[in-house]
């Protein structure tokens, strides 16, 4: 891109995109602006990845809408591989507060099967990044558990199928200065659930569907949609 067209463009209030490599495209803001629309289109096993920088705390919406129903987006933190969000089974949104700083990855893909026979799926795609990067963590009293990102791991009480009776998820918790907390859940049928904490209440999650919060003394009974079910002490999310 010239020197001159990026000054027009910036000048007319643009977002920027610029290619980095095949496949791959930076995606950044103009001055004031939060969130750019794309359109793009990939055809077989093609995937398109769009990087995103921004810093734990902030927040990042992503819009998907594609004409193919076989495509989808996941979300990759900084420095994994495995993927935050997963459009396959969570749907064409992701809005959640980010955990770690860098540069984010929102993929883009066509499943297997449609990809085997080399359809095409064109696509909008609306990327967002809102609010203040958090405080830096507490390393005196946060350490994090040895060989994870976490700072405290547990078992807690869960309920992740219809008519299941009352288990048991593998939960690791990520806290931020101020309250906040990101939970992450292993679910018995090797699923994934974030839950997104706000001055040590639960407030989001990563599930395309409502969520709900009530307290049993120091423990939160958090359902979401009409099936899952985890109960998240105080102690864990916040510490002490």
């Amino acid at each position: 891109m010239s020197r001159f067209l990026l000054a027009a463009l910036t000048a007319a209030g643009l977002a920027l995109v610029q290619p980095a490599v095949a496949d791959q495209v930076v995606v950044s803001f103009a001055k004031g602006a939060s969130s750019q629309t794309l359109k793009g289109s990939i055809k077989g096993d093609q995937s398109r990845d769009y990087i995103v920088d921004a810093r734990a705390g902030q927040t990042m919406t992503v819009e998907f809408k594609p004409s193919n129903a076989s495509a989808y987006f996941n979300v990759i933190a900084p420095g994994t591989d495995s993927a935050m969000f997963i459009g396959s089974t969570e749907g064409n949104r992701f809005s959640g507060p980010l955990t770690t700083s860098g540069r984010h990855t929102v993929q883009v893909y066509l499943m297997r099967n449609a990809a085997r026979r080399n359809e095409v799926a064109n696509y909008t795609i609306t990327i967002g990044v809102t609010g203040a990067a958090a405080a830096a963590p507490r390393p005196s009293q946060d350490a994090l558990v040895a060989g994870t990102n976490y700072n405290a791991t547990a078992e807690v009480p869960c309920i992740t199928a219809a008519d299941a009776p009352k288990g048991h998820c593998k939960a690791g918790v990520m806290r931020m200065a101020g309250g906040e907390a990101t939970v992450e859940l292993q679910t018995p049928d090797g699923g994934q659930r974030h839950i997104y904490f706000k001055n040590g209440r639960p407030d989001s999650s990563d599930a395309n569907a409502p969520m709900q919060a009530t307290r049993q003394g120091d423990v939160n009974i958090i359902r979401i949609g009409t099936v899952e079910v985890y109960e998240i002490p105080d102690a864990f999310v916040v510490g002490g």
